[in-house]
């Protein structure tokens, strides 16, 4: 019967991230972890209180598929303060983290022989949900233009089966930010052409400084599509919350698929979620500042080429030097260090690895000291 299943569901891979943290800690028990962007920093207590309360308050039932008025308003309210834009509720709809607001963006827009363009290095999950919608990917290679689109690049990519491009800033893996110069370039492309520009911005308040953001060009509100979590700035991974915002006539086929998928989310962590928005978390993006300046001249002194990143909580240093694939490297410093970072290969970005530092100083400090130690052995 293996002959009448989804095809790509046969041929796509696992996270590699989550096989080899896996990997690691059955082959090495002592080992310290820069692997998954888990924040280290607990959901803060006003927010779990509020669960709590609602779970005894009995809101326990369904909410509405889309998500309940009230947290709806005030994302609008959010993101419209951030963007200077005018969002309604009716364009907000609430999604089983920004996983859940991808798959239900791509099963809505994509058609057999649809393509969207990735820059690259890229999250490890949009090629399987691309692929799995019927999609074909199409990369851009930025690792050597400091991880931003080049104007040839992007003409090079696109095709009359151009459906959309994904724009991820701050990145993941790299931490890099997208220049205003980059943005205006794209727009200037893009701006007379049929093609979504999907937004996810997951790592937008974890920044270091003050960066631009493509939802500035409004002009294009029609094709633009946000994607956001609560899982990064607010340390709800295990929450699972996230959610999309869109112009009201494409909103309204995402938030059937997106309905089709899950029938609604939790309504007593949908409840948490607005009291997060109001929630200061500065706390943590200040901490993470502080550990990006440690982890970034421990790298430089190391010998190991990095971008300085401008935003989320991962550095993407390059091993291209050493002429290892970056799964061996990987490894090697696994088995003979104790400590594990990810291959490149698993971004698409083969000659890089990449160092998550959203653990604790002591741990991070621990962990780059074993790096430092294999990384002299070569």
């Amino acid at each position: 019967m293996e002959n009448r299943l989804n095809k790509h569901i046969k041929t796509v891979k696992l996270s590699g991230i989550r096989s080899f943290s896996e990997h690691a800690k059955k082959a090495k028990p002592d080992c310290v972890f820069l692997t998954i962007g888990d924040p280290d920093f607990d959901t803060p207590e006003i927010i779990k209180r509020t669960a709590i309360e609602s779970i005894q308050n009995n809101h326990t039932h369904y909410a509405p598929g889309n998500g309940l008025l009230s947290l709806r308003e005030a994302i609008a309210r959010h993101e419209n303060k951030r963007y200077g834009t005018d969002y309604t509720s009716d364009e907000v709809y609430i999604t089983n983290g920004c996983t859940g607001a991808l798959a239900a963006t791509f099963l809505t827009i994509l058609n057999a022989g649809d393509e969207v363009i990735i820059p690259t290095p890229a999250y490890t999950l949009y090629r399987p949900i691309v692929e799995m919608a019927n999609g074909t990917v199409v990369n851009i290679d930025t690792s050597n233009d400091s991880f931003q689109i080049t104007e040839q690049a992007l003409k090079s990519a696109l095709s009359e089966n151009t459906k959309a491009i994904l724009l991820t800033s701050p990145n993941n893996p790299t931490g890099a930010v997208y220049s205003k110069q980059t943005l205006d370039m794209i727009h200037d492309l893009l701006k007379d052409k049929p093609i979504f520009v999907i937004v996810d911005e997951v790592y937008n308040e974890i920044i270091f400084k003050e960066c631009p953001t493509f939802m500035s060009y409004q002009d294009m509100r029609d094709r633009i599509i946000l994607l956001q979590s609560f899982s990064k700035p607010y340390a709800m991974t295990g929450w699972r919350i996230g959610y999309m915002i869109a112009d009201k006539p494409i909103a309204a086929y995402l938030s059937k698929m997106n309905q089709f998928m899950v029938t609604g989310i939790t309504t007593f962590v949908q409840e948490a979620a607005i009291v997060a928005l109001e929630t200061d978390a500065s706390y943590m993006r200040e901490s993470y500042h502080k550990r990006r300046d440690y982890t970034y001249q421990r790298l430089v002194d190391m010998g190991l080429d990095v971008v300085k990143p401008e935003g989320a909580f991962y550095m993407f240093p390059s091993i291209q030097k050493f002429n290892i694939p970056s799964e061996i490297f990987c490894e090697r410093a696994l088995m003979e260090q104790s400590v594990a970072v990810v291959a490149g290969v698993y971004f698409d970005a083969e000659g890089f690895v990449r160092v998550s530092y959203c653990t604790s100083e002591e741990l991070l400090k621990e962990g780059l000291d074993r790096l430092e130690k294999f990384v002299k052995s070569l």
